[in-house]
């Protein structure tokens, strides 16, 4: 996002959180909105005109929100109407910037409910677990990832995957991603992993070892880490045999290799 919707997005964000932690039943409140939200960005998707009408930098923000109270106003509750029009109001670059912002808030707003319910972590986790069958079943992947496919057939495929084995808010996030990507399947819900973290205070850090972390092990990496990067961790393990021993750490774009198979790899490329 340029600098202008960044600032809008910041903004809006404030006014959701705002909304969903002063509501008698914040669950309810965060769901519903998150929602119709996304309902909204299928309504802009298949009305250009509307898209540019409701983020059209060139025209005013009174303008702006009078089509949001228009069209979207006895349609959508009243907390989801509040976070249209505070949206509309704002200064946005492009009105498709405008329309990946609404996906961010329908996002945060389920995550707000999860958050809400108290199993922020849980769904943190089980996206994070979802995104490495993803990464290991590449067959499932290339198919959610087909743009040209059926988006309601994506996200029935996915829906059986994932049926009884998730949290409902999980499931949720998963497949509107599935029936919104942005990049790719894999990318996105890796994003939707740092969002939930960032919202506990935390970063995450994908850790690859050779052998199971016990959970001793996970939070005195997790301290370790925290004071290298200044920063609370959320760490993500997963097991790979081929590393022989240690483990391949990331952290944003930064990777550190202490596993065996890196350290070997480095000292052929020093013998040749």
């Amino acid at each position: 996002m340029h600098a202008a919707s960044r600032e809008a997005l910041a903004t809006v964000e404030s006014h959701l959180d705002g909304l969903v932690h002063g509501a008698g039943d914040a669950v309810a409140t965060a769901a519903q909105t998150g929602t119709e939200l996304f309902d909204v960005v299928d309504a802009l998707d298949r009305d250009r005109t509307l898209r540019v009408a409701v983020a059209d930098p060139a025209s005013t923000a009174e303008r702006r929100t009078g089509v949001i109270r228009t069209i979207f106003g006895g349609k959508v509750s009243d907390s989801t109407l509040s976070v249209l029009n505070e949206a509309a109001a704002q200064q946005w670059s492009t009105p498709r910037q405008f329309r990946t912002g609404l996906v961010e808030l329908g996002r945060r707003a389920l995550l707000r409910g999860a958050e809400k319910q108290g199993q922020l972590g849980q769904v943190e986790d089980e996206l994070f677990r979802l995104s490495r069958v993803l990464d290991r079943e590449g067959e499932l992947t290339q198919l959610l990832s087909d743009k040209a496919a059926d988006p309601a057939r994506k996200r029935g495929l996915l829906a059986s995957v994932l049926y009884g084995k998730v949290n409902m808010i999980t499931e949720a996030l998963a497949l509107q991603v599935i029936g919104r990507p942005e990049k790719n399947p894999i990318d996105d819900i890796a994003n939707l992993v740092g969002t939930a973290a960032q919202l506990q205070g935390r970063s995450v850090a994908h850790v690859v070892s050779a052998e199971q972390l016990n959970e001793g092990q996970q939070a005195a990496l997790a301290d370790k880490l925290g004071r290298i990067y200044g920063r609370a961790m959320s760490i993500h393990s997963e097991v790979d045999p081929s590393l022989l021993g240690g483990m391949t750490i990331r952290v944003d774009d930064e990777i550190i290799d202490g596993s065996l198979a890196g350290k070997l790899a480095k000292l052929r490329a020093n013998l040749a």
